[in-house]
């Protein structure tokens, strides 16, 4: 339902809502490491997030990205707004261009009540309660560090 690139963007910054604050900033490189993430595509990517107000960042030695305190009361829907826009949730699954409850395809009954759950979680819950979920819950944003061998 979302492209790679709002999925690397979401990652993003819960990883910075985690790891970073006002006085501790990181750079794309360290980010895109610790995500498995292509460095210059991350790296358009925060800078079109910043562009939108959705991360924050400073230039020099001691520059980087990071979450204020205002960044982190932003919802993830904000976040797919800024890299995706809201036409997958707006749009039939099956692709059909008139469908609606009063015109509906096939399955919209069936994926109708999914994508509104969805878009309630994405526009309610805001970037600090995911924090709090995952650091409640143990939730990785990353496989790197996990021996996943067979």
């Amino acid at each position: 339902m979302l492209t790679n690139a709002c999925k690397y963007a979401i990652r993003s910054v819960l990883y910075l809502a985690i790891h970073t604050d006002e006085q501790n900033k990181v750079g794309v490189k360290k980010i895109a490491e610790d995500l498995e993430s292509p460095q210059p595509f991350l790296a358009k990517l925060l800078q079109q997030l910043n562009k939108g107000k959705l991360v924050s960042s400073t230039k020099g030695p001691n520059g980087g990205f990071y979450l204020s305190n205002k960044d982190k009361e932003n919802a993830v829907w904000d976040i797919i707004i800024n890299i995706d826009g809201t036409s997958k949730f707006d749009d039939c699954f099956l692709g059909l261009s008139h469908c609606s409850d009063d015109n509906p395809c096939p399955v919209h009954f069936i994926v109708s009540p999914f994508k509104q759950k969805i878009l309630e979680n994405f526009r309610d819950k805001t970037i600090s309660q995911y924090v709090i979920e995952i650091e409640k819950s143990g939730k990785v944003l990353s496989l790197k560090d996990f021996d996943i061998t067979i």
